[in-house]
């Protein structure tokens, strides 16, 4: 038997298949372009250049030691080294924020800090609760130039706030090693500071943590001034 032939689509149907393929086709383009520039974001100039386009303010990271992960130093009257940093830290932001910088709170083994970005890095820590010691230390990775800048700036902003001496012969290996700024980028300034001994400081440390947090932040203040300074007018 003779097949019938099958008629053409009409106009209607013909220009809505084209719309949809078009459509498709649109969709699949932006998908293959997010992913491309998803790629690019890894390499370091474009990073910051992206970041740029949504702010031009300089970006620093502090990480609150031990958050989300333990509890730090702990004093026999049941006070945590971890409530202390993380209650300088998200105050230390606030200033920066209030400053003009973008500042984000980070815990103890963040995700982001593998290859981690930014203008500055500093970890917020306490020392033991030893009765009869006082004062607070600073340290960075060896050889990095920038950090030790940093370093610098943060310990004399420090001193100058809270009057705490440095303690520097109680700097040991587990500061100058410490994970997170061996999982940061090399391109990122990163310091860890302990504010304190929870023991001889601990009025200053659960008292006056705005003289604290005050510290940490003019330090990288002073330090972002000459390497990345703020975008006229806070927010």
């Amino acid at each position: 038997m003779p097949r019938r032939s099958t008629p053409p689509p009409a106009p209607g149907v013909r220009t809505a298949v084209g719309q949809v393929v078009q459509i498709v086709r649109i969709a699949l383009y932006a998908v293959l372009g997010l992913l491309a520039l998803l790629t690019l974001s890894e390499v370091p100039v474009v990073s910051r250049w992206m970041r740029g386009l949504g702010s031009q303010r300089p970006l620093v990271g502090v990480l609150a030691g031990h958050w989300q992960n333990d509890s730090g130093a702990v004093c026999p009257d049941g006070l945590q080294e971890v409530e202390i940093n993380l209650a300088v830290a998200r105050r230390a932001a606030q200033l920066l924020r209030e400053q003009g910088y973008d500042a984000e709170v980070l815990p103890e083994y963040s995700s982001k800090l593998s290859g981690y970005r930014a203008d500055a890095f500093v970890a917020v820590h306490c020392d033991s609760c030893l009765d009869g010691y006082s004062g607070y230390k600073v340290a960075s990775l060896s050889g990095a130039s920038a950090s030790g800048r940093l370093l610098s700036d943060v310990s004399e902003a420090y001193a100058l706030a809270t009057g705490l001496p440095s303690h520097p012969d109680t700097i040991t290996d587990d500061m100058r090693q410490y994970h997170a700024l061996r999982q940061i980028d090399a391109s990122t300034p990163g310091v860890i500071i302990e504010c304190g001994f929870m023991g001889g400081d601990r009025y200053l440390l659960t008292e006056e943590q705005d003289r604290v947090a005050v510290g940490i932040a003019n330090g990288v203040m002073a330090f972002l001034r000459r390497t990345a300074p703020p975008t006229t007018g806070a927010p």
